[in-house]
């Protein structure tokens, strides 16, 4: 009776431990907090686990402002997630260090995957020398979120309502920042994006209108924010910060989606924020400068970490969670790179927030867009950066002085 006794509770141990060993637990970094976004991704996870017994996935919420440094110092400590999503300005710094695992061999070994789906110009900056580094899970144009009844109290036309007249440009843009911010006191006209325009989003408050006057931040080794067109665009920007005072200034806080601006520049994620906003809305494109129209986007991917301990795993989930079904769930919210999503009409219906005409300015953005530049140093760029445009962001600074300093800091690293 004891031996049998004995023989099933080692027996137990023994399933115990085997379990023990086999359960996995797949770590995903990720910079949303939305509760809409994370039903989503859990959901989606739901669906590989149940392929996968004994395994779990895990999305761990990184704040967006601080999410490159923290990745940096999990991977730099020994803890690596297991995947991660990467944004495309910190992706070549990451791969050039050989941190990224070449995930292309099981990409294109998972059955249906049709890894040529995928736009070249989407995955150009994942891609090197054959491998593949990460799989574009969001390709997502910058846009103009508007107020509509700020705009209504002003009485001016709205961005949708002036593009369809070929009217939205830099120049309408000032003007109508003006005219709401004297209609609706102490409130603004314009946002940065997030709100952090003057921080962490520095890159994404001065790229759309450089871009728009057809200048870029910086191209082929060289620092463009010294020249004519960047010159011109960001002494428009300065102007509605201090003259006008229609963009929230250094120190205030103006949330868009608070009702304390009538503009901002975001991406269509932000959309699951606005059925809380109390106001009408509504989404266009980027103001066109006299460079044309202009489109800037945003990318992020999905990326297994070579020092990961599930990568072949992991490798498997990215591939899940790129598959066409997935990424025509999450089109939803994140711009697809498949061009067979891209090009269906179930991406223009895919946001209930978003009335499908608005996501047709979307599908075009991506299609003429061009990605936010990228380096193998922007940590470093973006650190030498920071000081020269806080000079920039003062009431009697000389603009084209400031933009020469900014690319004296950084030119050696480009």
């Amino acid at each position: 009776m004891k031996t049998a006794m004995k023989l099933a509770i080692s027996a137990l141990a023994l399933c115990t431990l085997s379990a023990q060993s086999l359960a996995q637990e797949l770590r995903v970094t990720v910079w949303t907090g939305s509760e809409a976004h994370l039903k989503m991704l859990n959901g989606i996870a739901g669906g590989f686990i149940a392929k996968h017994p004994g395994v779990t996935v895990k999305f761990e919420t990184v704040p967006v402002a601080d999410y490159t440094q923290k990745l940096t110092f999990q991977v730099a400590g020994g803890n690596a997630p297991d995947v991660a999503w990467m944004m495309e300005d910190a992706a070549p710094a990451f791969e050039n260090a050989g941190l990224l695992m070449d995930i292309g061999p099981t990409l294109k070994a998972t059955q249906g995957y049709n890894f040529d789906d995928f736009s070249e110009p989407a995955m150009a900056l994942w891609q090197k020398d054959g491998k593949v580094y990460g799989v574009p899970f969001s390709t997502s144009p910058f846009l103009i979120y508007y107020n509509k009844d700020m705009f209504d109290k002003a009485g001016v036309e709205d961005p949708n309502q002036l593009a369809a007249k070929g009217e939205w440009n830099m120049q309408k843009f000032q003007e109508v920042a003006k005219k709401i911010t004297e209609a609706n006191p102490g409130k603004w006209g314009f946002e940065f994006k997030d709100g952090e325009g003057y921080a962490s989003r520095m890159t994404h408050a001065l790229l759309p209108p450089v871009r728009a006057y057809g200048g870029d931040l910086w191209a082929d080794g060289q620092c463009g924010l010294d020249k004519p067109e960047a010159v011109a665009a960001i002494k428009q920007l300065h102007d509605m910060v201090f003259k006008d005072k229609s963009i929230v200034p250094p120190g205030e806080q103006g949330d868009y989606f608070s009702g304390n601006s009538a503009m901002t520049v975001n991406q269509i994620s932000r959309a699951s924020k606005m059925p809380e906003a109390g106001f009408k809305w509504g989404i266009a494109p980027l103001p066109s400068g006299p460079a044309g129209e202009a489109p800037v986007i945003g990318q992020a991917a999905l990326t297994v970490f070579a020092s990961g301990k599930n990568k072949e795993l992991a490798a498997q989930l990215v591939a899940d969670m790129t598959s066409k079904d997935n990424v025509a769930v999450m089109a939803q919210f994140f711009p697809p790179a498949r061009k067979s999503v891209l090009e269906s009409d179930a991406f223009v219906n895919s946001n209930k927030l978003i009335p499908p005409q608005q996501m047709k300015s979307v599908a075009a953005a991506i299609v003429n867009g061009r990605v936010h530049p990228s380096h193998e140093h922007v940590p470093q760029i973006f650190a030498a950066m920071a000081p020269r445009v806080d000079a920039l962001w003062r009431a009697d600074a000389n603009v084209e002085e400031a933009l020469k300093g900014v690319c004296a800091a950084i030119q050696p690293l480009l």
